[in-house]
């Protein structure tokens, strides 16, 4: 079963996951970052992918120049897969393609542990992949320990490119922000992008 097919009640209940709503679990004072020129170039078009209005335009245009650009401010020392196979563990459904995944390695060729950020991208309707993007996120966690890499703290979001989810997965406890931040502006998107990669 690909990670496609998991709801919220079908994640908590396969993995016996504990779910807290609600919290912002972002530091109120968070270093602010400025885009590039390039990314700022990227997101004039936009309106573009707002008028199209389909999952890849969005990926595409918003999703993937951003964690393009959070690589670039580590100096590429993380790695972002895009339309990955993740298969860990197909007996339990862990098992599929994730959207976005950002590893803490810079190989670009192969899934390194750890992985610490998914991204689940959709065409408007964020809660529908809530399920699905804690389940990648679940795949993380024991890729992870299976890899000798274990982490504390595994992050997920949920983006339209211009509404976004945050959720992180601590153990058998997941906190879901139930804030959609916007998009623009893209300095809070980034700096929560780069905070997370550096923490997870």
């Amino acid at each position: 079963m690909p990670y496609s097919q998991f709801t919220i009640d079908k994640v908590k209940q396969d993995f016996r996951l504990t779910t807290v709503e609600g919290i912002r679990f972002f530091p109120n004072s968070i270093e602010q970052i400025t885009p590039s020129p390039r990314l700022q170039g990227i997101l004039e078009d936009l309106p573009w992918a707002i008028a199209v209005d389909t999952e890849k335009a969005r990926s595409e245009v918003i999703i993937n120049p951003i964690l393009l650009e959070v690589r670039r401010i580590f100096n590429s020392s993380i790695s972002v897969f895009s339309g990955e196979e993740f298969n860990v563990d197909a007996s339990v459904g862990l098992n599929g393609v994730c959207d976005f995944l950002l590893c803490r390695s810079p190989e670009q060729l192969t899934v390194e542990a750890p992985a610490i950020v998914i991204v689940e991208a959709k065409k408007s309707d964020i809660k529908s992949g809530i399920g699905q993007c804690i389940a990648e996120m679940v795949a993380a966690q024991r890729f992870n320990e299976a890899r000798g890499e274990p982490i504390t703290t595994v992050y997920g979001t949920i983006s339209t490119g211009t509404q976004w989810r945050f959720i992180k997965l601590e153990g058998q406890t997941v906190t879901i922000d139930l804030t959609d931040y916007p998009l623009p502006p893209i300095e809070q998107i980034l700096s929560f992008l780069v905070w997370m990669a550096k923490l997870g």
